[in-house]
């Protein structure tokens, strides 16, 4: 057997949190690189904090005092000696500026050029860049959205729906579907706070919203050397708030030609932006046509399920280029075998069709086995689901021979995944694998919330946390200490009691009635209440005001979600008790109608 290849770097900092910093450690870890995690004040236990060599704390509490705070990043890099900084997704991940600040350091950024991500994360831009290199975008607009009356104009001219989006986002994230001009108002507003929120930037734009496609998107890998691949094609069109709950490779029902079409269309675009790494190009697919959306530059969450199919480890394929090793494989010699389906666990109650956040300590998590089956979790049992992030628990990615095992296969999978302490989409989940609609592939993006009926879900009803006996006596403990920047296991002999339990801001309650709604709040007898922690955005009423029964009173986010409160019955705003940028907890009464 002939030696180990070098690894491309000696020591690597991973600049993300959760599931996807776990998953690039484990990777290094094969590839023999030392990995640096950071974290915030209430991630110093977290899984990937345990599992990375080195740690370095960020302070803070929200992404905006931690993970997105770019001087503290690169800081805690030029600390820990490193020679790469790895992004992930979400974050600093499509951040020009973050990539040329690693860059100015010295160090080597596992991502795509910054000008590369400017023309990309501009999604303006982007939709120029695409048209220049032959690829069609959905029709729109490519000049920033500045009044509402332009959004109105549009969608008067193109017909209704439109669709006004972020112009430096995605995810889902500041994307709003208008009917009509009713709404329009409300919904650029909306649309400008998760912007604000989620990329530090407001721009708006405007383009058509095809009825029923299906949301296709093309893996690419790119080298220094002018090599790019397309590495298949994953179907995302499972999704709620415009936001991804299931994917799976290959397309399924896509026709060769059409496939084939896609993927030259996404090299193309790839090399004429002079785009280096990891990219995913997506696509609107509707009537055997496909329509430009947007290309993200980074890691996509959903990319284990084009690892299961081609045997590919993309991010080891990330970390070779960004160290400038050409591509290890050519386009003839990737093939795609068999059928890869993956489900997004994320903490919130599906309960009729609402998924609503479900902040919370996980007190008991199994992982699912068996053939063919991988968990990529963020979290183990006794981890907290904070408010502050975003709640992705963890990814079933199951393989089969074809669509219809892996589909058995996955609904397997999920009978023997056990997450306690918080509500998970995992109902929501069984009700998608077993709906006749998405055995024959005839699902779209908006499928699930025009068409599935999960009326018949129940409310989740979470346990607290136990308490322990303090007088138990006292048992061995082995924990991690952080002595500069390492981590070492001791053990300590301690009273022998459980984790103590949530305190009562984050515990999570049993999401029932008016709190199992994110757009409730109002009860019968006039209090408005939150169903769950969170962060009031907006007020849109004062004391005095008169308002009418289901009302949108005010807008509380909570795990990167907008959630809209409403008044239970018609009245007079007779109590407000909070205002913009206050926290709240689950059951808070926020205002009283009389």
């Amino acid at each position: 057997m002939p030696p180990a290849p070098p690894p491309p770097f000696e020591k690597v900092l991973v600049a993300n949190r959760g599931e996807i910093a776990v998953r690039i450690i484990r990777t290094c870890r094969e590839l023999g690189i030392a990995t640096v995690a950071i974290h915030s004040d209430l991630d110093e236990s977290a899984l990937h904090v345990r599992m990375a060599d080195e740690v370095r704390s960020l302070g803070g509490r929200t992404p905006a005092e931690s993970y997105l705070d770019t001087g503290a990043v690169i800081d805690a890099a030029r600390a820990a000696g490193v020679d790469a900084v790895h992004p992930g997704y979400g974050f600093l991940s499509e951040s020009a500026d973050f990539a040329r600040a690693v860059r100015a350091a010295g160090l080597t950024f596992v991502g795509p050029p910054a000008e590369a991500i400017e023309v990309m994360g501009d999604k303006l831009a982007a939709r120029r860049a695409a048209a220049a290199a032959g690829v069609a975008p959905v029709p729109g607009q490519d000049q920033p959205v500045t009044s509402v009356d332009q959004v109105v104009a549009f969608g008067e001219a193109h017909g209704w729906p439109v669709a006004v989006k972020a112009a430096h986002g995605g995810g889902g994230r500041g994307l709003r579907v208008l009917d009509g001009p009713a709404t329009a108002g409300e919904a650029v507003d909306s649309a400008r706070r998760e912007s604000e929120a989620s990329f530090g930037r407001e721009e708006l734009y405007v383009e058509r919203y095809l009825p029923w496609p299906r949301h296709v998107e093309v893996q690419v890998l790119a080298d220094v050397h002018g090599a790019a691949v397309w590495v298949g094609e994953r179907d995302c069109s499972v999704q709620r708030r415009h936001q991804k709950l299931l994917e799976e490779s290959p397309a399924f029902g896509l026709a060769d030609d059409l496939r084939r079409r896609m993927g030259e269309a996404a090299v193309r675009l790839t090399l004429s932006s002079g785009y280096v790494n990891a990219g995913t190009v997506e696509f609107l697919v509707q009537d055997d046509e496909f329509f430009f959306l947007e290309m993200n530059a980074r890691l996509q969450v959903e990319h284990p399920v084009t690892e299961a199919v081609t045997g590919i480890d993309l991010v080891a394929e990330q970390l070779r280029v960004a160290a400038g090793e050409p591509l290890s494989l050519t386009q003839d010699e990737i093939e795609l075998r068999g059928h890869a389906i993956e489900c997004r666990i994320n903490a919130e109650d599906p309960a009729g069709g609402r998924f609503v956040p479900s902040p919370g300590r996980i007190t008991r998590l199994v992982e699912p086995g068996g053939p063919f089956c991988r968990f990529d979790a963020g979290y183990a049992s006794g981890d907290e689901v904070s408010q502050y992030y975003d709640n992705l628990i963890g990814k079933v990615v199951v393989w089969g021979r074809d669509r219809e095992e892996a589909r058995r296969r996955m609904q397997r999978a999920l009978d023997e995944l056990v997450v306690e302490g918080v509500a998970t989409t995992v109902p929501a989940h069984r009700a998608v694998l077993a709906a006749p609609e998405f055995i024959a592939g005839s699902h779209s993006t908006s499928w699930l919330e025009k068409r599935l009926d999960l009326s018949g879900l129940e409310p989740a009803v979470v346990a607290p946390p136990s308490g322990g006996d303090e007088d138990t006596g006292r048992v061995r403990r082995d924990v991690d200490v952080e002595v500069d920047g390492r981590r070492f296991r001791v053990s300590l002999w301690v009273p022998d009691v459980e984790p103590a339990a949530a305190s009562p801001r984050s515990r999570p309650r049993p999401a029932t009635g008016a709190t199992a709604a994110a757009g409730s709040g109002g009860s019968a007898d006039g209090s408005v209440t939150v169903p769950m922690q969170g962060t009031i955005v907006t007020v849109l009423v004062a004391e005095g005001d008169e308002v009418e029964a289901d009302q949108t009173v005010c807008v509380l986010e909570a795990m990167k979600m907008e959630n809209q409160i409403s008044a239970g019955k018609a009245g007079t705003v007779a109590r407000l008790d909070v205002e913009a940028g206050q926290a709240v907890s689950a059951g808070d009464v926020v205002m009283v109608i009389e």
